[in-house]
């Protein structure tokens, strides 16, 4: 068998190893952030897979260069995956309006979105808890005596994102027929109902 067939196949294990791993662990353990547990489910598959692959000789042909590519190629579908799957269907308003949907018979009024939103999927998806959870195991935010305030790290991934935003995104984005730069500086027309700042 040649070796682009063995890397091949050897791949497709790492896939069925990384699957069953991601599996195991969300079923049975702990997770704290799920971006963060998907892709340490990835290297561990990459572990268990390589070395057992690598003990029965199933790289006897591969150089060591292409055998850093085949790791580089398995860490980087960990990664794709991590992000692209069980991260958008955790964090992504985009399903939960499909789900939403679909569990209000298939139609909800266009109207009545806006109180969909507040009322029910801040709630049901747990919001403020999963994302504060996610900053603070993110190192990006503290919290003390019931006040939230940012890190150094937080300030300077707050200062990259409002520069990608203002100065990357589009401006002509299509928002429910017209084309606008409204999420380019989405605090533009921001207004404290009251002042929750900390003293």
């Amino acid at each position: 068998m040649n070796k682009y067939l063995r890397a091949l196949l050897a791949t497709v294990l790492f896939i069925a190893g990384l699957l069953l791993v991601y599996y195991l662990h969300m079923r049975h353990f702990r997770v704290d952030v799920v971006l963060y547990a998907s892709i340490v489910d990835a290297v561990i598959a990459l572990v268990v897979v390589f070395g057992a692959l690598y003990l029965l000789k199933w790289f006897r042909d591969f150089s060591r260069l292409e055998l850093i590519q085949l790791v580089l190629i398995w860490l980087l579908g960990g990664y794709v995956f991590a992000i692209s799957i069980p991260t958008v269907i955790d964090r992504s308003l985009s399903f939960y309006i499909l789900e939403k949907l679909q569990q209000r018979g298939g139609g909800i009024r266009e109207d009545a979105f806006h109180q969909v939103f507040t009322d029910e999927y801040v709630r049901e998806h747990h919001l403020v808890e999963v994302r504060l959870t996610e900053q603070l195991q993110s190192g990006t935010v503290e919290i003390h005596d019931g006040c939230v305030t940012l890190t150094a790290r937080g300030k300077r991934l707050a200062s990259f994102s409002r520069f990608y935003r203002q100065n990357l995104l589009p401006t002509h984005r299509l928002l429910m027929g017209q084309y606008t730069d409204a999420l380019t500086d989405p605090f533009r027309d921001s207004r404290m109902a009251t002042d929750y700042r900390c003293r």
